[in-house]
Protein backbone atom coordinates (compact mmCIF):
# COMPACT_ATOMS: atom_id res chain seq x y z
CA UNK A 1 0.00 0.00 0.00
CA UNK A 2 1.78 3.17 -1.21
CA UNK A 3 1.29 6.08 1.61
CA UNK A 4 -0.61 9.01 1.33
CA UNK A 5 2.52 11.28 2.05
CA UNK A 6 3.99 9.37 -0.75
CA UNK A 7 1.62 10.20 -3.31
CA UNK A 8 1.95 13.69 -1.98
CA UNK A 9 5.28 13.94 -2.96
CA UNK A 10 4.92 12.30 -5.82
CA UNK A 11 3.00 14.67 -7.31
CA UNK A 12 4.89 17.38 -6.32
CA UNK A 13 7.57 15.97 -8.14
CA UNK A 14 5.57 15.19 -11.41
CA UNK A 15 4.94 19.14 -11.03
CA UNK A 16 8.51 19.80 -11.31
CA UNK A 17 9.05 17.66 -13.89
CA UNK A 18 6.77 19.76 -16.01
CA UNK A 19 8.20 22.94 -14.43
CA UNK A 20 11.48 22.05 -15.63
CA UNK A 21 10.21 20.44 -19.17
CA UNK A 22 8.79 23.75 -20.08
CA UNK A 23 11.81 25.85 -20.93
CA UNK A 24 12.28 23.45 -23.77
CA UNK A 25 8.45 23.59 -24.89
CA UNK A 26 8.54 26.92 -24.75
CA UNK A 27 12.13 27.30 -26.97
CA UNK A 28 10.49 24.79 -29.34
CA UNK A 29 6.89 26.89 -29.88
CA UNK A 30 9.58 29.69 -30.31
CA UNK A 31 11.23 28.08 -33.19
CA UNK A 32 8.12 26.84 -34.72
CA UNK A 33 6.20 29.87 -34.67
CA UNK A 34 9.17 31.93 -35.97
CA UNK A 35 10.03 34.32 -32.77
CA UNK A 36 13.55 33.48 -32.02
CA UNK A 37 16.26 36.18 -32.62
CA UNK A 38 18.61 36.53 -35.48
CA UNK A 39 20.95 34.47 -33.75
CA UNK A 40 18.81 31.22 -33.27
CA UNK A 41 21.94 29.55 -32.34
CA UNK A 42 22.88 31.55 -29.75
CA UNK A 43 19.12 31.20 -27.99
CA UNK A 44 19.47 27.86 -27.91
CA UNK A 45 23.23 27.79 -26.56
CA UNK A 46 21.97 30.54 -23.93
CA UNK A 47 18.84 29.13 -23.23
CA UNK A 48 20.43 25.71 -22.49
CA UNK A 49 23.14 26.77 -20.52
CA UNK A 50 21.17 28.92 -17.91
CA UNK A 51 18.56 25.77 -17.31
CA UNK A 52 21.56 23.89 -17.24
CA UNK A 53 23.21 25.98 -14.36
CA UNK A 54 19.70 26.82 -12.77
CA UNK A 55 18.46 23.39 -12.55
CA UNK A 56 21.64 22.26 -10.96
CA UNK A 57 21.70 25.18 -8.46
CA UNK A 58 17.96 23.97 -7.34
CA UNK A 59 19.15 20.35 -6.98
CA UNK A 60 21.57 21.78 -4.50
CA UNK A 61 18.89 23.50 -2.70
CA UNK A 62 16.87 20.11 -1.73
CA UNK A 63 18.92 19.27 0.91
CA UNK A 64 19.06 22.35 3.02
CA UNK A 65 15.28 22.56 2.47
CA UNK A 66 15.22 18.73 3.64
CA UNK A 67 17.24 19.58 6.93
CA UNK A 68 15.31 23.21 7.32
CA UNK A 69 11.69 21.44 7.39
CA UNK A 70 12.70 17.93 8.57
CA UNK A 71 10.95 16.04 5.51
CA UNK A 72 13.41 13.48 4.41
CA UNK A 73 10.71 13.05 1.63
CA UNK A 74 11.71 16.29 -0.18
CA UNK A 75 15.12 14.57 -1.59
CA UNK A 76 12.62 12.30 -3.75
CA UNK A 77 13.03 15.62 -6.36
CA UNK A 78 16.81 15.97 -6.25
CA UNK A 79 16.89 12.89 -9.09
CA UNK A 80 14.66 14.93 -11.40
CA UNK A 81 16.11 18.09 -11.00
CA UNK A 82 19.50 16.36 -10.97
CA UNK A 83 18.79 14.50 -14.41
CA UNK A 84 16.54 17.86 -15.70
CA UNK A 85 20.29 19.51 -15.11
CA UNK A 86 22.31 16.92 -17.07
CA UNK A 87 19.79 16.82 -19.78
CA UNK A 88 20.17 20.74 -20.27
CA UNK A 89 23.57 20.41 -20.44
CA UNK A 90 23.81 18.07 -22.85
CA UNK A 91 21.79 19.86 -25.39
CA UNK A 92 24.00 23.03 -24.48
CA UNK A 93 27.10 20.91 -25.11
CA UNK A 94 25.69 19.09 -28.47
CA UNK A 95 24.70 22.53 -29.76
CA UNK A 96 28.11 23.70 -29.44
CA UNK A 97 29.70 20.33 -31.37
CA UNK A 98 26.89 20.11 -34.00
CA UNK A 99 25.59 23.83 -34.89
CA UNK A 100 28.66 25.72 -33.91
CA UNK A 101 31.60 23.45 -34.31
CA UNK A 102 29.61 21.36 -37.40
CA UNK A 103 31.53 18.12 -35.71
CA UNK A 104 34.63 19.73 -36.43
CA UNK A 105 37.19 18.01 -33.68
CA UNK A 106 39.93 19.84 -34.59
CA UNK A 107 38.52 22.99 -33.81
CA UNK A 108 36.69 21.91 -30.76
CA UNK A 109 40.09 20.94 -29.39
CA UNK A 110 41.59 24.35 -30.78
CA UNK A 111 38.51 26.02 -29.09
CA UNK A 112 38.76 24.28 -25.75
CA UNK A 113 42.49 25.31 -25.62
CA UNK A 114 42.00 28.47 -26.61
CA UNK A 115 38.64 30.11 -24.60
CA UNK A 116 39.08 29.50 -21.17
CA UNK A 117 34.87 29.21 -20.31
CA UNK A 118 35.15 26.31 -23.14
CA UNK A 119 37.73 24.39 -20.81
CA UNK A 120 35.39 25.36 -17.75
CA UNK A 121 32.01 24.31 -19.80
CA UNK A 122 33.83 20.93 -20.97
CA UNK A 123 35.44 20.20 -17.56
CA UNK A 124 31.75 20.95 -16.00
CA UNK A 125 30.22 18.80 -18.21
CA UNK A 126 32.30 15.52 -18.03
CA UNK A 127 32.02 15.63 -14.07
CA UNK A 128 28.06 15.80 -14.36
CA UNK A 129 28.64 12.63 -16.60
CA UNK A 130 29.03 10.23 -14.11
CA UNK A 131 26.47 11.93 -11.85
CA UNK A 132 23.71 10.72 -14.44
CA UNK A 133 25.31 8.03 -15.70
CA UNK A 134 25.09 6.60 -11.97
CA UNK A 135 21.37 7.94 -10.89
CA UNK A 136 18.71 5.25 -11.27
CA UNK A 137 18.39 3.34 -8.27
CA UNK A 138 19.70 -0.29 -9.34
CA UNK A 139 22.96 1.45 -10.52
CA UNK A 140 23.06 2.52 -7.01
CA UNK A 141 22.52 -0.92 -5.49
CA UNK A 142 24.84 -2.54 -7.48
CA UNK A 143 27.92 0.23 -6.83
CA UNK A 144 26.97 0.52 -3.17
CA UNK A 145 26.09 3.50 -1.17
CA UNK A 146 29.40 4.64 -0.24
CA UNK A 147 30.69 4.61 -3.82
CA UNK A 148 27.60 6.50 -5.14
CA UNK A 149 28.12 8.81 -2.26
CA UNK A 150 31.82 9.78 -3.38
CA UNK A 151 30.68 10.02 -7.11
CA UNK A 152 28.03 12.48 -6.30
CA UNK A 153 29.73 14.95 -4.39
CA UNK A 154 31.35 15.77 -7.90
CA UNK A 155 28.25 17.78 -8.18
CA UNK A 156 30.22 20.63 -6.09
CA UNK A 157 33.14 20.95 -8.25
CA UNK A 158 30.57 20.53 -10.94
CA UNK A 159 28.61 23.24 -10.25
CA UNK A 160 31.30 25.80 -9.02
CA UNK A 161 33.08 24.82 -12.28
CA UNK A 162 29.88 25.84 -14.26
CA UNK A 163 28.99 28.82 -12.35
CA UNK A 164 32.59 30.59 -13.57
CA UNK A 165 31.87 29.25 -17.15
CA UNK A 166 29.04 31.65 -17.17
CA UNK A 167 31.05 34.16 -15.44
CA UNK A 168 33.92 34.71 -17.79
CA UNK A 169 31.54 33.66 -20.73
CA UNK A 170 29.81 37.05 -19.84
CA UNK A 171 31.58 39.70 -21.11
CA UNK A 172 29.56 43.27 -19.55
CA UNK A 173 26.83 42.65 -17.29
CA UNK A 174 27.87 40.42 -14.62
CA UNK A 175 25.12 40.33 -11.96
CA UNK A 176 23.26 37.42 -13.63
CA UNK A 177 26.73 35.51 -12.94
CA UNK A 178 27.36 36.41 -9.90
CA UNK A 179 24.20 35.95 -8.30
CA UNK A 180 24.80 32.42 -9.36
CA UNK A 181 27.81 32.68 -7.76
CA UNK A 182 26.18 34.09 -4.26
CA UNK A 183 23.94 31.26 -4.53
CA UNK A 184 25.67 28.69 -4.84
CA UNK A 185 28.85 29.80 -2.45
CA UNK A 186 25.52 30.21 -0.03
CA UNK A 187 24.24 26.59 -0.21
CA UNK A 188 27.93 25.47 -0.29
CA UNK A 189 28.20 27.22 3.05
CA UNK A 190 25.30 25.84 4.50
CA UNK A 191 27.12 22.25 3.88
CA UNK A 192 30.16 23.29 5.57
CA UNK A 193 28.55 24.84 8.70
CA UNK A 194 26.46 21.73 9.29
CA UNK A 195 29.41 19.39 8.56
CA UNK A 196 31.69 21.24 10.69
CA UNK A 197 28.89 21.77 13.53
CA UNK A 198 28.39 17.21 13.30
CA UNK A 199 24.44 18.05 11.85
CA UNK A 200 24.89 17.44 8.37
CA UNK A 201 23.91 14.05 7.01
CA UNK A 202 27.04 12.21 6.16
CA UNK A 203 25.15 10.97 2.63
CA UNK A 204 24.43 14.38 1.60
Amino acid sequence: MVKPGFRTFSFYNKLIFLFCLSPLIYLIIRTLSGNLSANPIEDLTHSSGWWALTTLVITLVVTPLKIIFKKPQILFFRRTLGLFSFFYASIHFVTWIALEQFFDWEAMVLDVLDRPFITLGVIAFVLMIPLAATSPYQIRKKIGNNVWKKIHRLIYFAVLIAVLHFLWLVKKDLTEPFIFLFIVLMLLGFRVFMWCTKFFPKDQ
